[in-house]
C-alpha cells in the first residue's frame, strides 16, 4: 500500500472520530444534567422532565434526605466517637457483668447521648419557631437529669437524686461557667457581657437557693421528739414550696417568651438561626426519641451499680451524686457553651449556662419532688447541711462574679478552682443518711 492511499484512509476515518467525540459529550453532559437535576429535587425544587418515575423520584429524594440528616447527627459532636459503647453497656448490664465495669460503660455511653439530645432539642426548636421552640428547650433542655432523677427515684435513691441536683447546679454555675470564662478571656484584657439578663437569672438563683434553706433550717431549729411528724411537716413544706416553685418556672418562661423576649434575643444568635436547621422536624423528633430512650435504659444501669461502685471504690453516695452523675447531663452543654464563649458569644454561653441551672432549681428538682409525692417516695427539698452550705456559697461566688458585666480569664480559673475545692471535700465527705429522709 502506497504512503497516498494510507493518508486517504486516514482522512476517510476522521470524520467517524469527529462523529462519536461530540455523542460523547452530549452524554457527559446529560449525565451532569441529571445529577444536578437529582440535586435540585433534593432542595425541594420541581423535578424536571425526563427524569425517573415519581415514586422512584420520592424515594431517592427520600433516601438523599435521610442520608443528610445521618450526616448531620453523627458528626454533631465528638462525643459521638463513644455511641459503640451505648449497645456494649447495654448488653453489660442485661448479662449482669461487674458493677464497676457496667457502671463505666453505660457512664460513657451517656455521653454521646446526651449530646445527641441536646442537638435534637437545638433542631426541632428552631424548625417549630421561637415560642413552641423555647418551650421544648424547656422541657428536654435538662432531659439527661430529668430521666437519671425518674430513675434512681423509681428505685427508691432518694440520696442520689438529691445530690444529683445539687451536682447539677454547682458543675453548671461553677465548672461550666468557669470555662466558658476561661475561654473567652484567654488572649483578651476583658470581656463584657449583657449584664440586665445574669442579674434577672441570679436572683431567681438567690430565691430557688432560699426556697432549699428553709426546710432544712425547720430541720435544725426544731426538737427531735417525734421525728415522724417532723419528718411529715418538711415533707408538706416541701411540697408546697415545690408548687412554688413550679409556678415561678412557668413565670419565668412567659417572661423570657412572651413579654421581655426582646431582652433575651442574641443579634449573633439569629443570625446563626437564619441559615435553617440541618434537621427537619421528623428527623429531630425521632433522633430526640432515640437518644431518650438510649439514655433511658443506660441511666437505669447506672443506678442499678451505684451500691456496687460504691463498696468497690470506696466512694460515697454523695461524691456519685454530686460529682460523678452530673458530669454526664453538662457533657453536650459544656461542649456547645464552651465553644460559644470561645467565638465571643459569651452573652449566649451565660445565657444557655444560667438557664439550665435554673430549669435544675425551678423546675426539674421541684417536679421530682411532686413525683415523689405520687409515688409514695420521701423525696423533699431538706438537702444534707454541707451540701446547703456549698451550694449557697456557689450561688454567692457566681452572684458576685457576675454582676458587674465583665470578666476575664482570672475569673474563670476562679471558678474552676472552687469546683475543685468542692469535688475534693465530697470526696473526703462520708455518707449522712438522715439528711436524706426522716
Amino acid at each position: 500500500m502506497s504512503p497516498d492511499t494510507d493518508m486517504n484512509d486516514l482522512t476517510r476515518q476522521r470524520p467517524k472520530n469527529n462523529v462519536n467525540r461530540p455523542e460523547r459529550a452530549m452524554s457527559s453532559i446529560a449525565l451532569n444534567d441529571r445529577s444536578t437535576a437529582l440535586d435540585k429535587a433534593a432542595e425541594g425544587q420541581p423535578r424536571p422532565a425526563g427524569l425517573p418515575s415519581e415514586k422512584r423520584w420520592e424515594l431517592l429524594q427520600g433516601l438523599n434526605e435521610a442520608s443528610h440528616a445521618v450526616k448531620a447527627t453523627l458528626f454533631c459532636s465528638w462525643l459521638n466517637i463513644f455511641l459503640g459503647l451505648v449497645p456494649l453497656g447495654i448488653m453489660a448490664g442485661s448479662l449482669g457483668w461487674n458493677s464497676a465495669t457496667v457502671f463505666i460503660l453505660n457512664f460513657l455511653a451517656i455521653f454521646p447521648l446526651a449530646g445527641l439530645l441536646s442537638f435534637a432539642t437545638e433542631q426541632l426548636s428552631a424548625s417549630v419557631g421561637p415560642t413552641i421552640g423555647g418551650l421544648i428547650n424547656a422541657t428536654f433542655g435538662n432531659a439527661v437529669e430529668m430521666i437519671v432523677g425518674i430513675t434512681a427515684l423509681s428505685q427508691g435513691e432518694i440520696r442520689i437524686v438529691q445530690s444529683s441536683m445539687i451536682g447539677s447546679v454547682l458543675s453548671g454555675t461553677l465548672l461550666v461557667l468557669g470555662c466558658c470564662f476561661f475561654a473567652a478571656g484567654y488572649g483578651r484584657d476583658t470581656v463584657k457581657f449583657n449584664v440586665g439578663i445574669t442579674g434577672i437569672m441570679s436572683s431567681l438563683m438567690i430565691v430557688s437557693s432560699a426556697s432549699l434553706l428553709i426546710p432544712s433550717a425547720l430541720f435544725a431549729t426544731t426538737k427531735l421528739s417525734d421525728s415522724r411528724a417532723l419528718g411529715q411537716e418538711i415533707a408538706d413544706l416541701s411540697h408546697v414550696t415545690s408548687i412554688i416553685l413550679l409556678l415561678f418556672y412557668l413565670t419565668y418562661l412567659y417572661f423570657q417568651l412572651k413579654s421581655h423576649a426582646h431582652l433575651f434575643n442574641d443579634p449573633d444568635d439569629e443570625a446563626d438561626e437564619a441559615e435553617g436547621p440541618e434537621l427537619g422536624p421528623w428527623a429531630a423528633s425521632t433522633v430526640l426519641i432515640m437518644a431518650t430512650l438510649g439514655v433511658t435504659v443506660c441511666s437505669d444501669h447506672v443506678v442499678e451499680t451505684v451500691d456496687g461502685v460504691v463498696e468497690a471504690c470506696n466512694v460515697s453516695r454523695a461524691f456519685i451524686g454530686l460529682i460523678v452523675v452530673p458530669i454526664i447531663g453538662n457533657a453536650g452543654e459544656f461542649t456547645s457553651t464552651v465553644s460559644a464563649a470561645k467565638k465571643g458569644k459569651l452573652d449566649l454561653a451565660i445565657g444557655m449556662v444560667v438557664g439550665s441551672t435554673l430549669q435544675i432549681a425551678l423546675f426539674v428538682t421541684p417536679f421530682l419532688v411532686i413525683l415523689g409525692w405520687i409515688m409514695g417516695q420521701p423525696m423533699t427539698l431538706h438537702f444534707n447541711t454541707f451540701e446547703l452550705a456549698v451550694f449557697s456559697l456557689a450561688v454567692i461566688v457566681v452572684n458576685c462574679l457576675i454582676r458587674d458585666g465583665r470578666t476575664n480569664y482570672f475569673e474563670g480559673l476562679l471558678l474552676i478552682g472552687t469546683y475543685t475545692i468542692i469535688a475534693i471535700g465530697f470526696y473526703v465527705h462520708p455518707d449522712v443518711r438522715d439528711s436524706a429522709t426522716l
